[in-house]
């Protein structure tokens, strides 16, 4: 089905496109979403750019964004309150300040690995007698399914840890970071919800192309070369390739959902700081599901990262994995240092799957 969009020959005209459309002129695209990098990487996209075209990897992994504070307040509730946590996969191996969730695990707390919400729900259905914490993260992709079940009503034992980001306000701190960024590859699966059109005012304040792209190799060299065009010819707009599953106004049913349970609050992005209109609370008419205010607990600022780690760099993407001196020797998949070498999006776990052995089994 999708070998159309894997057409070897076709993606090598297109970067010879790319190159007459840059004209030798340097350009700086960023993408924020963690399967566009492991796209990009995988199917080796980069080595087929002409040299002063760089695409880099922004902030697009949510697990490698979340707040260390947040995964220490729920180690802490899981050890000394006996409160079942439910997470994602991905979220159980993050480092946090003092522990990961898997340590607090591995010492005797109730940490459950759930696929959505709606099993974190059905486990505390079944077992009444025990508090169920659901640790929610993830951008606007996951936070619909939050939001709707919490506006259906869970049981009273159950509440939910919101940690979900907002991915515009993160592009524009970015462009307002100085980070020297050209255009952006807006993500596809954030874009199914937000729409094309959430980008346009950012693309026009800012004068910077932009283009939402799927996560074939097609789409992505495509996207590339829209932005390449965009700038040859002076304009700053909002150019959707992933068409097939990206609408203008989104998914409006997502959408009013979202709106109906959530309220956007101020956010910490790990590795970065404090975004302004970057994160969802609970609105007061469901306050009563809010893990935060049910056990009165706050977790502390999320912009620090274990000493040594460049994770906050590379989600900048002021530096490629590879050029954190931890890479490959004291930070590995196995033992990771920081959050992006844990989730399958994270940059860095990318970037230690594919890279050159000899890199990755380098000694002091």
């Amino acid at each position: 089905m999708f070998s159309k969009y894997r057409d070897r020959d076709l993606v090598i005209k297109i970067a010879e496109r790319i190159a007459e459309a840059a004209g030798g002129d340097p350009l700086r695209i960023m993408h924020v979403c963690g399967t566009h990098e492991w796209a990009i990487t995988h199917n080796g996209l980069r080595d087929l750019l002409p040299e002063g075209v760089q695409v880099v990897a922004g902030p697009g992994c949510p697990v490698c964004v979340t707040p260390g504070g947040e995964i220490d307040a729920l180690c802490r509730l899981a050890l000394e309150q006996g409160v079942a946590v439910t997470t994602f996969g991905d979220v159980l191996r993050v480092p946090g300040y003092k522990w990961s969730l898997a340590e607090a695990k591995a010492s005797g707390a109730d940490i459950r690995v759930v696929y959505g919400i709606s099993d974190a729900i059905r486990m505390a259905r079944q077992e009444t007698a025990r508090d169920f914490v659901h640790f929610a993260i993830g951008f606007e992709t996951t936070a619909p399914t939050t939001a709707i079940e919490v506006i259906k009503g869970p049981p009273g034992n159950f509440s939910v840890f919101a940690s979900h980001k907002l991915i515009p306000p993160a592009m524009e701190y970015l462009l307002e970071s100085g980070a020297g960024i050209d255009g952006f590859i807006c993500p596809g699966h954030v874009s199914t919800i937000i729409g094309a059109d959430a980008y346009r005012d950012l693309a026009a304040r800012y004068a910077k192309p932009m283009a939402v792209a799927g996560f074939e190799p097609l789409d992505i060299m495509l996207a590339i070369l829209n932005i390449a065009l965009q700038r040859k010819r002076g304009v700053a707009e909002v150019y959707n390739e992933y068409a097939r599953a990206v609408r203008g106004p989104g998914n409006k049913v997502a959408l009013r959902a979202m709106e109906k349970a959530f309220k956007v609050t101020d956010a910490y992005w790990r590795g970065i700081g404090m975004i302004p209109g970057s994160g969802l609370g609970l609105r007061e008419d469901y306050i009563k599901y809010d893990t935060a205010a049910k056990y009165g607990i706050a977790a502390s600022g999320g912009e620090r990262m274990p000493e040594g780690c460049s994770c906050g760099e590379v989600l900048l993407g002021t530096l490629r994995p590879e050029e954190c001196p931890l890479f490959g020797r004291d930070c590995n998949p196995e033992q990771p240092v920081g959050p992006c070498m844990v989730s399958i999006e994270g940059t860095c776990a990318i970037a230690f799957k594919y890279s050159d052995l000899k890199l990755r089994s380098r000694r002091p």
